[in-house]
């Protein structure tokens, strides 16, 4: 697996080990990150080549420095990233949920809102970077201690649609063929591991 040379710990490899049906939480106090059904299994990287562990990891931080607790929890009865996102934030204790997609794109939803409007949506996947994955796992550790954060800043690339479409269409096709319709959300816990 070849990563970016850039990351300090580019050796370092995610899995997720399946604990069990995904329930709904008690905790007023967590955010629910869902990932897609390829993610950190079929594919290990974003279509920018980050590693998904550092995605996660960042995610993760960004949640824990706002004293709040995570959860991850599988789906694989669908690859729309409002469906992931909604699915976690129907399951977060708080109300408030994160969905991500194995080509990076992003969305922070909360409970009460209707599936296709989020709090913050992250549609340019291949101008996010880790920094952007950490504010976005501490905007919604805010939201779900009932704070109104700025929205996370993002960079905007009028032609990184175009540059990158053909691979993003890729990379979702290969996202649905791993699709198990009617499988229920499962809890995972991630597991980060240096790769030999």
């Amino acid at each position: 697996m070849t990563m970016s040379p850039t990351l300090n710990d580019a050796q370092r490899t995610l899995t997720f080990e399946e604990i069990g049906p995904a329930q709904r939480g008690t905790r007023s106090d967590e955010v629910v990150l869902a990932i897609s059904p390829a993610f950190a299994d079929f594919f290990s990287q974003t279509i920018v080549d980050i590693p998904h562990a550092e995605v996660v990891r960042q995610i993760l931080a960004g949640i824990e420095e706002q004293e709040v607790s995570a959860r991850c929890i599988r789906v694989t009865h669908s690859a729309d990233l409002a469906v992931l996102a909604h699915t976690a934030a129907k399951l977060s204790g708080s109300g408030i949920g994160i969905g991500i997609l194995s080509r990076g794109t992003s969305m922070i939803h909360q409970r009460d809102l209707p599936r296709l409007s989020s709090l913050e949506l992250f549609p340019q996947c291949p101008l996010l970077t880790l920094e952007t994955y950490r504010n976005i796992g501490a905007n919604a550790a805010q939201y779900a201690k009932g704070e109104s954060p700025e929205p996370v800043p993002t960079l905007n690339d009028q032609m990184a649609r175009p540059r990158w479409q053909a691979k993003a269409a890729l990379l979702h096709l290969k996202e649905t063929e791993q699709i198990r319709k009617g499988a229920k959300p499962v809890e995972v816990a991630a597991t980060f591991a240096a790769a030999v």
